[in-house]
């Protein structure tokens, strides 16, 4: 017990230690993972994905390509400039932007560290304009900005911790009781922790999205649209059960982004 308890105090500590502010929402998030090492790797992996034969990145001189770099660009811009104006420079010092179009019937984007984004064209129906792209967008550099996946990697390196005191905890136990335990504590990291962590983070980036797609002059109410053709055409795909799922319901999602839209039109002048 008192191997546990010293376990659990290190915990404790290493919470209190590492935490900081995500820009805009000014949620504290446990940090213990430094982003900055996650943006070399980023952009290391980025690199070799744009390279990869199997890859097919849409030419530069294409119309769609040059939409959503110039989409990027501009929100990239705006976001630069909120952390500059907002004591937040330090964190983007070191970015990179760089935006590209990749061939495939997959509905998706992303963000990496670092500003690394990609969009796939399969999403492209579903964005159908500027707005819809500019919804897509500021949501996932919202991830990047609000450091989620540094976050999740400091949430796993905690559940890990936990799960070192559980082993101690049991380590006088027989080896069928420590597996029943520790199989329990998986289940309940992940579903009691980790899971709505990523949920919350969705939210997260889907308001902080909103701001900076008004911050680069996109009407954010636009963005409701979207993510209701988003509900109609994930309908057709099989989900699972919203407590084992790392994204909020549409439902959720879209009654959330309506009560976050007031905030986002304070940053909406229009172009």
């Amino acid at each position: 017990m008192k191997k546990l308890a010293i376990l659990g105090l290190a915990t404790g500590m290493l919470a209190i230690a590492g935490c900081t502010t995500v820009p805009l929402t000014g949620r504290s998030r446990l940090s213990l993972v430094d982003d900055s090492q996650l943006q070399q790797q980023a952009a290391i992996g980025y690199a070799q994905l744009l390279s990869d034969p199997s890859t097919k990145v849409v030419a530069n001189n294409s119309a769609e390509t040059q939409r959503i770099k110039r989409i990027g660009a501009n929100i990239a811009a705006a976001v630069t400039k909120y952390m500059n104006d907002n004591g937040f420079g330090d964190q983007i010092k070191n970015y990179k932007w760089e935006f590209n179009l990749i061939q495939s019937s997959e509905i998706n984007a992303w963000c990496m560290p670092g500003g690394k984004v990609a969009v796939y064209t399969g999403i492209l129906p579903i964005t159908k304009d500027d707005a819809g792209l500019a919804t897509v967008m500021g949501h996932e550099i919202a991830h990047a900005i609000a450091q989620h996946s540094a976050e999740r990697a400091s949430q796993m390196m905690a559940a890990q911790v936990g799960g070192a005191a559980v082993g101690v905890a049991t380590g006088n136990k027989s080896e069928t009781t420590q597996a029943v335990v520790n199989q329990l504590y998986g289940i309940g990291a992940q579903g009691l922790y980790i899971l709505p962590n990523s949920r919350k983070q969705e939210l997260e980036a889907d308001k902080m999205g909103l701001s900076f797609m008004a911050m680069a002059g996109y009407n954010p109410q636009n963005a409701i649209a979207f993510w209701q053709r988003m509900a109609a055409a994930s309908k057709s795909g099989s989900k699972p059960p919203v407590f084992l799922s790392t994204h909020p319901t549409d439902e959720s999602r879209i009654a959330q982004i309506q009560r976050d839209l007031p905030e986002a039109m304070k940053y909406y002048k229009g172009k």
